[in-house]
C-alpha cells in the first residue's frame, strides 16, 4: 500500500532553504541523466562492452550523490542504506543497461532526439521556475522585513517623543512666571504628540505580529507546497521520459523485452510522491514560533500597553481608523482581482504541467503567475495592515468613526500665503504640501492631518468655505484669549486688567457707549458663530504682553491687496502722504507697506503698497512696525478693552514731518518708446511712438524691460525703448 503524500507547507516549518536546495539538485540531477543518453546514444555503436563502463560510470555517479538526492545535504536524521524512490528506479535502469550489450544505430538517433533533448529543455525550464520561487521568498523576506523596520522606526520615533516630553517637563520644572505657561503648554502638545506616536506604535505592533503569522503560516507554507509540486511534477515528467527511452530500448532490443519491462513497472512505482515523503521523514526537526511583538515602555518615560482614549487621541484614533478604511475600501477590489487572478492561472497550470506537448503554453502561465503573485502579495500585505488597524482600534475605543463627520482630504500644494486651520501656522513655502478636504476646503499641515477633529460641515460653495474659514478663524481667537490663563495658576503671573490698562482709558470713558455697544455687539456674533457659551462675567484677565506681542493675523481683504514677499522688509506709514511729483504714490496713514529700497541717505524710500511702488518721505515710515492693536477679550463688559478702538476714532490725522528735498533722493530714470508695439499678452504694455515709462528694470539678457506707468509694472520689447538723459 502506497504512502499518503506529505505536505511540505504544513510539516516543515521555515524550511525554504533546505528545500530550495533540494529541488535544485533534482533539477541539476536533470543535467546528468541527460548527458547520460547523449553519452548512451554515441556508446550504443560500442555494443556491450561500451554500455557496461557506462552504467558503472553512473553507478558511481549515483553513489556520491544518493544521500543528497534522497534527503538534501543536511538531514536531521540519516538515511543509512535507503534511496528514494527515484534512485531506486534509477538503479534499475543501471542494471537494464549492463544487460543491453547490443545496440541498433536507429537507438542511438532516437535516444539523442527523443530523450536528450527534452531532458535538456526540461532542466532548463525548471530550472528557471526554481528561480522564481527563489524570487518570491526573497520578496517575501523583504515584504516581512520591511514590516519589522518600520516597527523598528516607530519605537524609535516613540523613544524619541518620550524624551522630548522628558525635556518639555524639565523644561516646566525650570520656567517660571509667564513663561512657565508657554512650557506647560508645550509639555502639554509633546504629551499629546507622545501619546499618538504611543499609539502608532501599538498599531504597528499588532500589524507586524499579523505580518509574521501570515508570513511562517501562510505565505512560506503556500511557497513551500508550490516547490514540492515543482519537484513532483519534474518527477512526473522524468518519468515519462524514461518511459519513452525505456520504450525505444523494447522496440531495438526485442530479446531484453523482459529486462526492459522489469524497468518499466519500477518506474511505474516511482511515484512523484515518494520522494518527498522521503525527504520529509529525514527532514522533520523541531521548530518553535518566533515569538509575538509586544510593546516595550522607553527607558526615559515609565508607560504600560494600553492604547490611550483621552479625547485628542480619540480624535487621531478616528482619523486614523477613516483613513484606513477609506483605504481598505479602494484596495479590497485590487486584491480579489488580483487573488481571480492568481486563482486562474494556478488552475490552468494544473491542466497543463503534465503535458509535455505544452511545455511552452506551461513556461508562459508559470511566468504569468508569479509576477501576479508579487503583486497580490503587495496588495494583500496593506490589506491585512489596513484591517489590522482597524481591529485594532476596534477593540480599543469601540467604532468611534460611526457617524463621525470626518474631512475627505487631499494632498495638495499650496503656492500662495495659507494658515493651517488647525495649529494656524504658516503652510506655505517653496514646494510645501498639505491637505486640504474636498468638501469643505479646510487646509492643515500633513502633521496636522490626523489632528483635525472630524467636524466637517459637509460640501460647501466657494462663498461658504470662506465663511467656514472666518469662523474657525474666529473660534480660535476666541478659545485662544484669557480666559484660558484663568483656568491656570494665578500666581504665575501678577499681571492684571489694571496693570495692562492704556493711556486711553480716559478717552474711552469720554467718548460715550457707541464704541461699547459696537464692540459688545461684535463679540456677541463671535460667540454665536462658535457656539461657545461664555460664563456670566464682569471683567477677564488680560494676557501677559508676549501673549500678544505678535500682530493678529490679517483678514483676508489685506492678504488680497498686499502681497507676500519674504525677502522684502515690512513697514508701516506714520502719516498719510499725498503725491507731489513724479515716481512718488500717496499712502494713507496707518497703511502695512514692504519696502522695496531703502533710503540711502537722501531722505526717500522707494515702498510697495498693494500693486503700486513709488517714492515717500524716509521720515514718514515705520520699519517693521509693532502690533497696533492688541487681542480682543472673548468678553468683558468693561469699557478698557474698546479704548484704543475709540481713541482711534476721535484723533484725527497727525500732520508729518518736512520733507527732504528729492534733489538727494534716488534718481528714476525714464524711457521713452521709438517705436509702437501692440501688447501679446497681459504682462506686456501697447505703447505708442513717443510714450513714456518709468525704467523699472533693463534688459537681463532676454530681451524684455520691466517699466512702470501709473503704477503698473509691465514689459516691453528693450529694443523698442531708449533711456532719457
Amino acid at each position: 500500500m502506497a504512502a499518503e503524500p506529505l505536505s511540505f507547507g504544513s510539516e516543515l516549518k521555515d524550511a525554504f532553504k533546505p528545500v530550495n536546495s533540494w529541488v535544485s539538485h533534482g533539477i541539476v540531477w536533470l543535467d546528468e541523466i541527460q548527458s547520460f543518453y547523449r553519452e548512451r546514444s554515441l556508446i550504443e555503436k560500442e555494443y556491450s562492452s561500451k554500455l557496461n563502463q557506462l552504467a558503472r560510470k553512473y553507478f558511481d555517479k549515483k553513489a556520491k550523490r544518493s544521500a543528497t538526492l534522497s534527503v538534501g545535504e543536511s538531514p536531521h536524521m540519516t538515511p543509512g542504506s535507503l534511496e528514494s524512490a527515484s534512485l531506486v528506479t534509477w538503479t534499475s535502469i543501471l542494471n537494464s543497461t549492463e544487460i543491453l550489450s547490443k545496440e541498433h544505430e536507429t537507438l542511438s538517433v532516437e535516444l539523442l532526439n527523443q530523450v536528450a533533448d527534452p531532458l535538456k529543455d526540461l532542466a532548463a525550464r525548471y530550472e528557471d521556475y526554481r528561480k522564481r520561487h527563489e524570487g518570491l521568498a526573497t520578496k517575501l523576506q523583504q515584504e516581512r522585513d520591511l514590516v519589522y523596520a518600520e516597527l523598528k522606526k516607530t519605537k524609535e520615533k516613540y523613544d524619541h517623543q518620550c524624551k522630548e516630553v522628558e525635556a518639555a517637563r524639565v523644561k516646566v520644572e525650570k520656567s517660571f512666571d509667564s513663561s512657565k505657561f508657554k512650557a506647560e503648554k508645550a509639555k502639554q502638545q509633546e504629551l499629546l504628540d507622545m501619546n499618538n506616536v504611543k499609539n502608532t506604535y501599538l498599531v504597528a505592533i499588532n500589524v507586524t505580529n499579523r505580518h509574521k503569522e501570515k508570513y511562517f503560516h501562510e505565505d512560506v507554507p503556500d511557497l513551500l507546497n508550490s516547490l514540492q509540486d515543482l519537484n513532483e511534477c519534474r518527477v512526473a515528467k522524468l518519468n515519462a521520459i524514461w518511459n519513452r527511452s525505456a520504450s525505444l530500448e523494447s522496440e531495438c532490443h526485442k530479446r531484453c523485452n523482459e529486462n526492459l519491462l522489469s524497468v518499466m513497472s519500477e518506474i511505474k512505482r516511482n511515484l512523484p510522491y515518494l520522494d518527498s515523503n522521503m525527504f520529509v521523514e529525514h527532514n522533520i526537526a523541531t521548530w518553535n514560533e518566533p515569538a509575538k511583538f509586544e510593546f516595550e515602555p522607553s527607558m526615559v518615560w515609565h508607560d504600560t500597553d494600553d492604547i490611550v482614549v483621552d479625547e485628542p487621541a480619540q480624535v487621531f484614533l478616528r482619523n486614523l481608523m477613516t483613513k484606513s478604511r477609506r483605504s481598505l475600501d479602494e484596495i479590497k477590489p485590487d486584491v480579489e482581482k488580483k487573488q481571480r487572478e492568481v486563482e486562474s492561472l494556478k488552475a490552468k497550470k494544473e491542466q497543463v504541467k503534465l503535458d509535455e506537448s505544452t511545455g511552452q503554453v506551461d513556461a508562459e502561465v508559470t511566468r504569468a503567475l508569479f509576477n501576479s503573485l508579487e503583486e497580490f502579495i503587495v496588495l494583500d500585505n496593506k490589506k491585512t495592515t489596513f484591517q489590522m488597524e482597524i481591529d485594532t482600534i476596534l477593540l480599543a475605543v469601540g467604532d468611534i468613526a460611526r457617524g463621525a463627520s470626518t474631512h475627505k482630504f487631499k494632498s495638495a500644494s499650496f503656492k500662495i500665503p495659507t494658515n493651517c486651520d488647525f495649529c494656524q501656522e504658516r503652510i506655505w513655502s517653496m514646494g510645501s504640501k498639505g491637505y486640504t478636504c474636498r468638501d469643505c476646503g479646510y487646509s492643515c499641515h500633513a502633521k496636522c492631518e490626523m489632528k483635525v477633529p472630524a467636524t466637517c460641515p459637509g460640501v460647501l460653495d466657494k462663498a461658504a468655505k470662506k465663511a467656514f474659514k472666518e469662523e474657525k478663524r474666529a473660534s480660535i481667537a476666541v478659545n485662544s484669549q484669557p480666559a484660558e490663563l484663568g483656568n491656570g495658576d494665578e500666581n504665575a503671573s501678577g499681571i492684571s486688567r489694571s496693570n495692562t490698562m492704556t493711556s486711553t482709558l480716559s478717552s474711552s470713558h469720554s467718548s460715550g457707549g457707541g464704541g461699547l455697544k459696537s464692540m459688545r455687539s461684535v463679540g456677541s456674533k463671535l460667540s454665536k458663530s462658535n457656539s461657545i457659551a461664555m460664563p456670566a462675567r464682569n471683567r477677564v484677565i488680560a494676557p501677559p504682553p508676549e501673549k500678544y506681542a505678535a500682530a493678529p493675523p490679517p483678514p483676508p481683504e489685506t492678504i488680497a491687496e498686499m502681497p507676500t514677499d519674504d525677502n522684502l522688509v515690512k513697514g508701516r506709514m506714520l502719516y498719510t502722504y499725498n503725491a507731489t511729483g513724479e515716481g512718488e504714490i500717496t499712502v494713507e496713514e496707518g497703511k502695512e507697506i514692504l519696502i522695496v529700497e531703502p533710503d540711502d541717505n537722501s531722505g526717500w524710500m522707494k515702498v510697495k503698497c498693494g500693486l503700486k511702488s513709488g517714492l515717500v518721505p524716509a521720515s514718514y515710515v515705520e520699519t517693521n512696525p509693532a502690533p497696533s492693536e492688541r487681542p480682543m477679550s472673548a468678553y468683558s463688559s468693561s469699557t478698557v478693552s474698546i479704548a484704543p478702538s475709540i481713541t482711534n476714532s476721535t484723533i484725527g490725522k497727525k500732520k508729518g514731518p518736512a520733507v527732504a528735498p528729492k534733489r538727494g533722493a534716488k534718481k528714476v530714470k525714464y524711457v521713452e518708446a521709438m517705436y509702437a508695439y501692440e501688447a501679446q499678452t497681459s504682462a506686456e504694455f501697447s505703447m505708442q511712438e513717443g510714450d513714456k515709462f518709468v525704467l523699472v528694470k533693463q534688459d537681463s539678457g532676454d530681451g524684455w524691460a520691466e517699466v512702470e506707468l501709473n503704477g503698473v509694472i509691465k514689459s516691453v520689447p528693450a529694443n523698442y525703448i531708449q533711456i532719457l538723459d
